[in-house]
């Protein structure tokens, strides 16, 4: 069976029974990992995103299959699809597998319902679209190129998010006059949340810039940051720089690394967090 989310993980010592296998409930555990990340996959801040729709999921059955044992320290992968979305009803099937050893057949029905009553209501259509979206292997999100009167808004909430609340940078900081002079990216996600965002400075003799970066947290590692600097670095091709730099976190380094950025000179501070120059070639 093809399934559009797979998720990866490891037994754990403290997972194996007396038996020397996994204890039958980790399956569970394992099969609710993959269900978060399907949910990250469909681009969706999932306590955010309920909230938005006014509704939550609330497992109401599971139907496990044991087929073979895992073991400690076995490499697993977890393929999960939404196989059919009733009226107020998902059901999702996830087969968790040691290479193309199938162990464990699992059924979630989960049920969308008032979070105040816990009672069903319809799965609201715009989730709905996402998920048929997601299955169908459309793309989960909508970059948007612009300047800050169109799509200040949105970077900003991305940026309030990330640098002030998460990071705890001062606001006073993360605001200057070059966001009404530069070109903006956001993603925007199915139900319309804007999830990552960057900048592109006007260029500077062929030279560009990238900056204010960032990811909802609950997002990174899904591929959004690599859209949005892709598509800066694409309109700064276009306007005819050959070079493009940017300030990264230190943290962020290796996504910068796996993206053909490479550092320049030695780390610095820069609003209280370590940062390095890094550097690409255009064209």
């Amino acid at each position: 069976m093809t399934y559009r989310y797979h998720e990866r993980l490891r037994v754990r010592w403290s997972e194996i029974d007396s038996q020397h296998i996994v204890f039958n409930a980790h399956y569970l555990t394992y099969a609710d990992t993959a269900i978060a990340g399907y949910w990250r996959a469909l681009g969706l801040p999932y306590h955010e995103a309920m909230t938005l729709l006014g509704g939550d999921t609330y497992l109401k059955k599971t139907t496990v299959e044991y087929h073979a044992s895992a073991l400690y320290d076995d490499v697993l992968t977890v393929g999960l699809h939404c196989k059919r979305l009733g009226t107020s009803s998902l059901v999702f099937d996830a087969h968790i597998l040691r290479g193309d050893t199938l162990l464990t057949s699992i059924e979630l029905v989960y049920v969308f319902a008032d979070p105040r009553t816990q009672t069903s209501q319809p799965i609201p259509a715009a989730l709905r679209q996402v998920i048929e979206n997601f299955e169908a292997g459309k793309d989960i999100t909508q970059l948007h190129l612009g300047g800050w009167d169109t799509l200040g808004q949105q970077a900003g909430e991305v940026r309030t998010a990330v640098f002030v609340q998460e990071q705890g940078i001062d606001a006073q900081d993360e605001w200057d006059a070059m966001d009404a002079q530069s070109l903006h990216a956001v993603l925007v996600n199915g139900l319309g949340q804007a999830v990552a965002t960057g900048r592109l400075l006007p260029s500077d003799n062929g030279q560009a810039k990238i900056g204010r970066m960032a990811v909802l947290r609950v997002l990174r590692g899904t591929g959004q940051g690599g859209r949005i600097l892709q598509a800066l670095c694409a309109q700064a091709l276009a306007r005819g720089d050959t070079e493009v730099f940017l300030h990264a976190q230190r943290s962020s380094q290796a996504f910068y690394n796996a993206l053909g950025f490479s550092a320049v000179g030695e780390p610095f501070m820069e609003v209280g967090i370590a940062h390095v120059s890094m550097s690409k070639r255009l064209g």
